[in-house]
């Protein structure tokens, strides 16, 4: 089952967070059959939401993420709530690239130069939005540096999704590392030194590693315990009432043009693919309404 789950180390002043999102990932591939690349580049962008929304209180917060990049995926938004619902959009799911000469996908390679937007809806009168440009485009040291550059938090951010030959997607998550204020130079040094000698979360991953154990082989013989957990799932949270909606803030004109020109229209979500056709009627009592 996929979860999201927060640890405290004894001695370490940091804030720990791991996520399991390998169904997630297998359903998000599925909605926008994505290739392997797309699924590599859009699954670790879905990993580091859901450890984002640990920052969460309440039910209706959310955090969205919109990464806009000149690399042939051409972009990603994902929008995550409190309870662990993650949903998202891949504007180009279908692109191939070769795997590099290292034989590993080339998230890099897909995504190419852009920004990444994220934006905290908390209840405040006005959400939190910060933008920094990517520094790599692996999508880890992007998170890792806007945690730096826009929320001024040092932070490890690391992530992976292992798939195979045949586009199967076998394990997905990440780890979040994220230093408290006050940290000591003690807890810095230990950090640099465990960060440095880690195997990569795909190679964890790989020999079968949970959240616990991803957290076990970092702090190796310090005394852990878990201190919140979730479920992660990707669903979306469309309806029909909602598309209605929406269409209720279009001008008189367009919904005119809609029933006289189109006969109806039909909507399509693309956060789950599901489509929503309203007939001449439907759109003519909203168009009254208006």
């Amino acid at each position: 089952m996929d979860k999201i789950v927060q640890y405290r180390v004894k001695g370490i002043e940091a804030q720990v967070i791991a996520v399991n999102s390998l169904e997630a990932v297998k359903e998000m591939q599925k909605i926008h059959q994505a290739s392997y690349t797309a699924t590599a580049a859009a699954g670790r962008v879905l990993s580091a939401l859901a450890m984002m929304t640990m920052a969460l209180k309440n039910p209706a917060d959310k955090i969205s993420i919109q990464i806009t990049v000149d690399g042939p995926i051409k972009g990603i938004v994902a929008t995550a709530r409190e309870n662990g619902d993650v949903k998202m959009d891949i504007y180009q799911p279908l692109i191939y690239l070769p795997l590099k000469d290292n034989g590993k996908l080339d998230v890099s390679g897909a995504v190419g130069k852009g920004t990444l937007t994220v934006v905290k809806d908390m209840g405040m009168k006005t959400p939190y939005t910060g933008t920094v440009p990517l520094v790599s485009g692996e999508i880890a040291e992007d998170f890792t540096y806007y945690f730096a550059a826009s929320e001024q938090t040092p932070s490890v951010v690391a992530l992976g999704v292992l798939i195979d030959s045949q586009d199967v997607v076998l394990a997905s998550g990440g780890f979040m590392i994220q230093l408290l204020p006050g940290a000591s130079e003690e807890t810095i040094s230990y950090l640099e030194k465990r960060v440095g000698e880690l195997d990569s979360v795909t190679t964890m991953l790989g020999k079968g590693f949970d959240t616990d154990e991803m957290i076990t082989s970092i702090f190796e013989g310090k005394e852990m315990e878990t201190i919140s957990e979730k479920p992660l799932q990707y669903k979306c949270d469309c309806s029909r009432e909602r598309i209605r909606s929406g269409l209720s803030l279009l001008k008189k004109d367009d919904l005119q043009a809609m029933i006289s020109e189109d006969d109806g229209a039909e909507v399509l979500c693309h956060f789950c693919n599901s489509k929503y056709h309203f007939d001449r009627d439907e759109l003519g009592k909203i168009l009254d309404a208006k």
